[in-house]
């Protein structure tokens, strides 16, 4: 099939090498020269596993192109993909103007009947409106679909190709018929391809991710009451999980949940609420408990070292909002590094993959180290923030050498406690 995915982030970039990898020609569009130029070469410039090499695969293959083109792009394609960006408003809610902006630019360049994908995520009643648009700016014929898209970044590719579920919001059989037929190399069985009206559609992929964060949540403010308790929130976990009706993903007990979609969809479903006047308190309480437990987390060093750390360094492992990207949007380190900065504190950093991004928000404002080992050098504690895996079992001797002061905090409950106080580790984690 011909397909033209307009925004090449995360999602167009993936939909748009993955869609390639099964055979179909397909053109992605960005208007930003410079990513153009380094995908063209298949230089990709996120990280995301796998991806740079479907990315090369398909270019040298011919299958795949990017260009700045969109009408062209349009004109040679069966199906176009919305893929841009939605910021969030000052308010909570979804910022659309690109979408409408690529809508208006499609419905300009058709040449034939297309069908139009919004695969960006977008608040109910989306659809309609782009309809619209569209209408208004052409004489041809038009299907509009909502495809969320329900990647994990780490695992996106996997995600993409192995889908847990593909969803397709729709009011035309045909078109229904085409998202099919392109869907059906990723799945064995056709119980994974969801069909659905468009607004429910809209809801689901907001629905989905305001569970997890809610999950998130949950075992946080569980693992607080612990701590006033006396209790081990890392036994209640095993305990609970066991259970088959509540399973054991999205329970573990950290810092609080970061990146591009939790905190955005949270607020936005919630900002849904305010404008259909039906308050969510479930979720406002959901995000009110996240907002705080990036705040615990830098209390307890607070309550350690006191309000002044003045002359304290501190070594920081992890930079992503989570393992297996450069992501660091809304990522609790953010938070945490600059309250340690406000409070005088010199801080040394390391990440297996972020330190670029992480120089973009920080500057020089931090150290950034080459490996974990040199940012523990002279540190008066050590901060866990990303639980990625060359982390999980360090060499607790030779950290013990290089610090200050043996001491860890814990934000993602890597270690055990007996072996850290064998070793004469003072080590605080979350929920105990």
């Amino acid at each position: 099939m011909r397909i033209c995915v307009i925004g090449t982030g995360y999602v167009g970039l993936v939909a748009g090498a993955c869609f390639a990898d099964m055979g179909n020609n397909v053109i992605c569009v960005d208007n930003d020269n410079d990513k153009l130029n380094l995908l063209s070469q298949g230089i990709v410039p996120i990280y995301e596993p796998l991806l740079d090499e479907l990315v090369k695969s398909n270019l040298e293959k011919k299958r795949l192109k990017f260009t700045s083109d969109l009408e062209n792009a349009v004109k040679e394609s069966e199906i176009c993909f919305i893929a841009v960006g939605t910021p969030q408003h000052e308010d909570g809610s979804a910022n659309l103007h690109y979408v409408f902006e690529v809508a208006e630019q499609i419905a300009k360049s058709m040449n034939g009947h297309k069908i139009i994908v919004q695969k960006s995520t977008v608040p109910v009643g989306t659809i309609d409106k782009l309809k619209e648009i569209i209408s208004e700016n052409t004489k041809y014929s038009f299907d509009v679909i909502s495809n969320p898209e329900f990647l994990k970044q780490g695992n996106a590719v996997d995600d993409f190709i192995n889908p847990d579920r593909v969803i397709v919001g729709a009011d035309s059989i045909e078109s229904v018929k085409a998202l099919k037929e392109l869907y059906t190399p990723f799945f064995k069985t056709d119980d994974r391809f969801i069909v659905m009206d468009i607004k429910s559609a809209e809801m689901t992929k907001y629905v989905a991710n305001s569970f997890l964060a809610t999950k998130i949540s949950f075992i946080n403010e569980i693992a607080n009451l612990c701590e006033k308790t006396g209790a081990d929130i890392e036994k209640i976990r095993l305990g609970i999980i066991s259970d088959s009706r509540i399973g054991n993903q999205f329970l573990y007990p950290g810092i609080g949940y970061g990146g591009s979609c939790f905190p955005k969809d949270v607020k936005a479903i919630i900002k849904t609420g305010d404008n259909n006047n039906c308050e969510m308190k479930i979720l406002k309480s959901v995000d009110a408990v996240n907002t705080a437990q990036k705040k615990l987390f830098l209390e307890k060093i607070i309550n350690k070292f006191g309000n002044d750390l003045s002359g304290k360094t501190f070594a920081l492992w992890g930079l992503s909002y989570k393992p297996q990207t450069d992501d660091m949007r809304d990522a609790p380190s953010i938070g945490i590094v600059n309250g340690l900065l406000e409070c005088g504190a010199s801080v040394k950093a390391y990440d297996p993959r972020a330190i670029g991004t992480a120089k973009k928000i920080f500057a020089d404002k931090i150290n950034y180290a080459s490996n974990s080992y040199i940012a523990l050098k002279d540190a008066d504690a050590l901060l866990l923030l990303t639980e990625w895996n060359e982390f999980k079992r360090p060499d607790f001797d030779k950290m013990k050498l290089l610090m200050k002061s043996p001491v860890i905090f814990d934000g993602r409950n890597q270690y055990d406690c007996a072996e850290l106080e064998q070793k004469e580790f003072e080590y605080y984690k979350i929920g105990k």
